[in-house]
Formats: structure tokens, C-alpha cells, sequence
């Protein structure tokens, strides 16, 4: 909801509602400050979480004229959609909203923090589904302990070779093969 200015000691209140985007009319000026990277994020943005902003439009006989949120609107329009959420705002909240700055800044850090909280939202899920895999599932062997019950559950294995195997460095060159063979040392 949104909270329009005091007048005559009253506070008007504006529900959201849905708008026709055809009957959405943009004007020249507006259209000239469209980022096309921007509409983009706020795109993907809405496809993950919907729209969470409602754009402003003001009455004009038998449509509306875009106040704020061209790139939401052009993010709906790329989207396909055939409605956009607004609000209806009059012709005071305009002029109101032309001395205010340009939000499209506002807008792209608002997506890029809703970003980075989506991502550390991803994150930590992620890690808590990988400690409840490994609480679940105990702790796994770890490689070389795998090794060893190998080398421990091979009939061949005798304590010479199990010491030769652990100490022996794989040959580097071909005289090192040449000399481990002649020891008899390692298979390669």
C-alpha cells in the first residue's frame, strides 16, 4: 500500500490493481530514458519472485499514462503479459513524482540487493542440504583408509611390500624406472 500526501487532514491510501499493458500509454520522454539491461534483470527478477513493486499510472480519458516504473513495465511487456500491477495515482502525485530524481537507480540497486539476497538465500540452503547429506549419511572413509583396507585385504601383500609401496616414489625418468626394475622394486 501506499500512502499518498495529507490533504484537508485526510491520508488517502492506494490499493493496488491490475492495468491493461495495451492501455498503458508511455511518454516520449520516459521511453528515451529506457535501459534495456536494466528491463532485463527486472525480467528475470520477476520471473523468480513476481513482481513486488507496483508501477504508478494516472488517468487520461480512455487510458493511462506511465508516472513510474517503465522498466517493470517494459520487464511485463518482455514477459508477455497482458496486465501489469499499479497503482492509480492523480495528476498532483505526477507533478509530485517529476521533482523527485530519476528512480531508475533506486530500481537497479533494489534488484541488485534483492539479487544478493536471493543468492545468499540460495547459498545457505545449499550448505544446509550438504551437512544434513553427510550428518544423514555418517561420515564417509576417507581415501586413504580405503587404501590401506585394499592393501590390507590383498593376499599378496606381505609387510615388505605394504613398507616398499608406501615409501616407493613414483620414477621420474626412464633410468629411474630402469633402476627400480633392476632392484625389483615396483609395477608399473
Amino acid at each position: 500500500m501506499l500512502l499518498m500526501p495529507r490533504r484537508y487532514g485526510v491520508e488517502a491510501v492506494l490499493k493496488p490493481e491490475s492495468f491493461p499493458i495495451d492501455k498503458i500509454y508511455v511518454p516520449v520522454k520516459r521511453r528515451k530514458a529506457l535501459k534495456s539491461e536494466l528491463a532485463q534483470e527486472i525480467a528475470e527478477s520477476i520471473l523468480e519472485i513476481g513482481q513486488q513493486a507496483p508501477i504508478l499510472v494516472r488517468p487520461d480519458e480512455d487510458r493511462f499514462v506511465l508516472v513510474e516504473g517503465l522498466h517493470r513495465l517494459e520487464a511485463c511487456k518482455a514477459l508477455g503479459e497482458k496486465t501489469i500491477i499499479g497503482l492509480l495515482v492523480s495528476a498532483d502525485v505526477t507533478h509530485q513524482k517529476a521533482l523527485l530524481p530519476d528512480s531508475a537507480e533506486a530500481e537497479r540497486e533494489k534488484i541488485a540487493r534483492l539479487r544478493k539476497l536471493r543468492l545468499e538465500k540460495e547459498a545457505a540452503e545449499k550448505s544446509a542440504a550438504a551437512s544434513r547429506a553427510v550428518t544423514e549419511s555418517g561420515s564417509a572413509p576417507l581415501p586413504r583408509d580405503r587404501l590401506q583396507k585394499d592393501i590390507r585385504n590383498h593376499v599378496k601383500a606381505t609387510p615388505s611390500r605394504l613398507n616398499r609401496k608406501a615409501s616407493a616414489s613414483a620414477p621420474k625418468t626412464l633410468s629411474e624406472w630402469i633402476t627400480q626394475q633392476q632392484r625389483g622394486g615396483g609395477r608399473y
